[in-house]
């Protein structure tokens, strides 16, 4: 099982620094994450006081449990990883990102990088080039 954030490299450059967090959550978001119910396109960590929460994460919950479903969950790092990340964001003055959500074994991991968020000209320019380099593929396929 692998969850990626799509929306994280169009609206956000990333850097090559990425942290593996543990994510607290109740046993019918675990549930919910293994089948693949879960969209993290909005989704945003932040970090309170000494502790970092996911935020915007939508993962409903099947059943009994009335749980909101974009509800904030705590990220279980220890407080060093804390710390570091919380002094890179703010001296390169970037962003958390929530890249990817994956299962290893039985625990659910997510990969959060730092990225800067990118202006409206540059996502313009990216859409440009993907269909520049669409159409060129589409005409060497015909020949």
């Amino acid at each position: 099982m692998n969850i990626i954030n799509k929306k994280a490299k169009f609206n956000y450059s990333l850097t090559d620094e990425k942290v593996e967090a543990g994510i607290a959550l109740s046993g019918a978001e675990a549930k919910s994450i293994r089948e693949n119910r879960v969209d993290l396109s909005r989704a945003v960590v932040r970090i309170v006081g000494n502790e970092i929460y996911l935020i915007n994460t939508n993962i409903p919950t099947m059943g009994h449990l009335k749980l909101r479903a974009d509800r904030m969950r705590k990220l279980l790092l220890h407080r060093s990883e804390i710390l570091s990340l919380a002094t890179k964001a703010k001296q390169k003055k970037l962003t958390l990102v929530p890249t990817r959500l994956y299962t290893k074994g039985r625990l659910v991991k997510l990969e959060v990088a730092l990225g800067r968020s990118k202006a409206k000209f540059e996502k313009k320019e990216a859409i440009k080039r993907k269909d520049i380099e669409r159409e060129i593929e589409q005409q060497f396929k015909t020949r």
